[in-house]
C-alpha cells in the first residue's frame, strides 16, 4: 500500500502496539452473573505474547507499546495525538514496520500506513505471516494461502485507474469497463474457488485415512493447548519422534501422527495439532477445520498447558472456546479430555509441590515436565486405563486357519499367556475391551472360544 519511496530504510526493525479498549475492557467483565468470569489476560501479557509473534518472524523489535483508547476512531482507530508519537518513535528508531495486536480495518491500516509512511500488519496479518513461513505440506500450505487470500479479498485497493477497459458494457460509447480493482478482485476469487477445490481433496483423502484406521482400530489420542505449551515436546518425550520443538510460538504447524505403545503393550495413534491462541483469525480456522477435525476424532484428548506461564488460565479458556466451537461440549470434555500441566520444572520448589498437589486431587489432570520425563509415566498409566475401557479376562484358541489373527490380538489386547498347540492352533490368555472382543468374534466368524472362566470384569 506504501509507494517504494516513502517507506522507510529497514522493514525488518518493528515497533509492536497493543490497543487496549476501554470499553470492550469494562463489557468484559459484565454478563450472566450467574457464570464465572472467564479469566482475563493481562495487558503485559498480551504485549509479551505480541512480540513472541514478531519474533517468531525474525523481526527485530526497537520498542513495545501498550496504548490505552477510550474511544476507538474509525478511520485510524487510535487519536492524532498517539499517532504523532507513534511517528516520532518510528523516526528515532529507524523503523519500517508497526505490528498492531489488534484487528484493523481496510481504512484504518491504509490511513495509519499513510499516517507512519510504514508497512502496518495487524494481529490477523502477523498470524497469517507466521503460518505461511511455518507450513511444510502441501495440505497446510493450501490452507494458509486459501486464509490469506480470504484476508486480502477485503483489502484491495484501487491503485491503477490507467488500467480500467475504457470499452465495455451495453451500449455504442460503453461504461468504463471493468477497473483494476475490479479485475484483482475477480482473479482473487478465482484463486479461492482453485483452492477451495484442492482442499476438498484433501479433505476426502483424510476421511479415507481415517476410514482405514478405523479398520484398524488403534484409539486416537490428540494433543492440543496453547502455542507454545510444549506438545510437541511432549510428542517426542513420548513416541521418541524428531518434531521440531523449540521455545517459539507456533515453532510447528503441520500435524503429526505416530503410532506408539502404552505400557500394557496396547497401540494407539497420536496426534500433534497446530498450537491455538487468543483471537485465532476466523480465517484460520475455517481453513484449518480439515486438520483439526483430527481432535473431533480423537478418542482421548490432552490438553496441555503451560504452568509456568502466570496467564495460563487464560490461555486454557481460549483453548476450550475453540474445542467448544469444533463441536466438542463441556459434558463430552469432562469424559474425553485430560488437563496435562506441563513445564513444572520451570516452577520454584514451593510453586511445583502446590501444583503436584492441586494435580493429585483432580481426576483429570496430570502435573507432567516433558523436558525431564517428570510425571510422564504415570501420564502413560493415566491413558491407558482411560482407553482400556472394561478390560474382561478369557482364554481364546485361534485355529490354524486363522493364525493371521494372533497379531491382532497382540496389538489390540493384553496377553497373559500364550500355548502352541500339537494340531497347529494357539491358545491365548488376554484381556481386552468389550469392543475388540466383539471385534475379534467378528473377525473369527464363529465367536471366540472361551476357557474354563467366564467373561469377567
Amino acid at each position: 500500500m506504501v509507494p517504494e519511496s516513502e517507506k522507510r530504510r529497514d522493514d525488518m526493525r518493528a515497533l509492536v502496539i497493543v490497543p487496549v479498549l476501554k470499553q470492550s475492557r469494562s463489557k468484559a467483565g459484565q454478563g450472566d452473573s450467574s457464570q464465572a468470569p472467564a479469566p482475563q489476560r493481562s495487558n503485559e501479557a498480551r504485549l509479551e505474547e505480541a512480540i513472541g509473534l514478531a519474533k517468531a518472524i525474525d523481526l527485530e523489535i526497537v520498542q513495545g507499546l501498550i496504548v490505552p483508547i477510550s474511544q476507538p476512531r474509525p478511520g485510524t482507530l487510535m487519536g492524532s495525538g498517539k499517532i504523532e508519537e507513534i511517528k516520532a518513535l518510528l523516526d528515532e528508531h529507524d523503523a519500517g514496520l508497526v505490528i498492531v495486536d489488534h484487528p484493523l480495518t481496510p481504512v484504518q491500516q491504509r490511513n495509519l500506513e499513510k499516517e507512519w509512511q510504514a508497512k502496518v500488519i495487524d494481529r490477523t496479518g502477523l498470524i497469517l505471516e507466521i503460518f505461511g513461513r511455518r507450513a511444510s505440506t502441501k495440505e497446510g500450505t493450501l490452507q494458509v494461502d486459501l486464509a490469506h487470500l480470504n484476508y486480502q479479498k477485503g483489502r484491495l485497493v484501487r491503485s491503477w485507474t490507467h488500467l480500467e477497459r475504457q470499452r465495455g458494457g451495453a451500449g455504442f460509447m460503453g461504461g468504463p469497463g471493468e477497473t483494476q480493482i475490479e479485475a484483482d478482485r475477480r482473479l482473487l476469487q478465482e484463486r479461492i474457488v482453485k483452492l477451495e477445490r484442492e482442499l476438498e481433496q484433501v479433505v476426502r483423502t483424510r476421511q479415507l485415512h481415517r476410514a482405514k484406521r478405523r479398520k484398524v482400530p488403534h484409539p486416537i489420542v490428540a494433543l492440543v493447548g496453547y502455542t507454545n505449551a510444549g506438545k510437541s515436546t511432549l510428542f517426542n518425550r513420548i513416541t521418541g519422534a524428531g518434531v521440531l520443538a523449540e521455545d517459539m510460538l507456533f515453532a510447528t504447524l503441520d500435524p503429526t501422527l505416530r503410532r506408539m505403545k502404552l505400557p500394557h503393550g496396547r497401540t494407539v495413534i497420536l496426534s500433534d495439532t497446530v498450537g491455538f491462541i487468543s483471537d485465532l483469525p476466523t480465517h484460520l480456522v475455517a481453513a484449518f477445520r480439515a486438520t483439526l477435525e483430527e481432535v473431533l476424532e480423537a478418542d482421548l484428548v490432552l490438553h496441555v498447558r503451560d504452568m509456568s506461564d502466570p496467564d495460563n488460565a487464560a490461555q486454557a479458556g481460549d483453548v476450550m472456546r475453540i474445542l467448544a466451537d469444533l463441536g466438542i461440549d463441556e459434558k463430552e470434555a469432562a469424559k474425553r479430555i485430560i488437563e496435562v500441566w506441563n513445564k513444572i520444572d520451570r516452577l520454584d520448589p514451593e510453586a511445583h509441590e502446590a501444583i503436584a498437589e492441586r494435580a493429585a486431587g483432580r481426576e483429570n489432570v496430570m502435573a507432567v515436565s516433558a523436558i525431564t520425563g517428570e510425571g510422564v509415566e504415570p501420564l502413560m498409566d493415566e491413558i491407558s486405563r482411560r482407553l482400556s475401557g472394561v478390560l474382561t479376562e478369557t482364554s481364546i484358541t485361534i485355529p490354524p486357519e486363522k493364525l493371521g489373527l494372533v497379531s491382532w490380538i497382540y496389538s489390540n489386547s493384553v496377553v497373559d499367556g500364550r500355548e502352541d498347540n500339537e494340531d497347529g492352533s494357539v491358545t491365548l490368555d488376554v484381556r481386552m475391551s468389550e469392543a475388540e472382543a466383539a471385534e475379534l468374534e467378528r473377525k473369527l466368524g464363529n465367536g471366540p472360544k472361551q476357557g474354563k472362566e467366564d467373561w469377567e470384569r
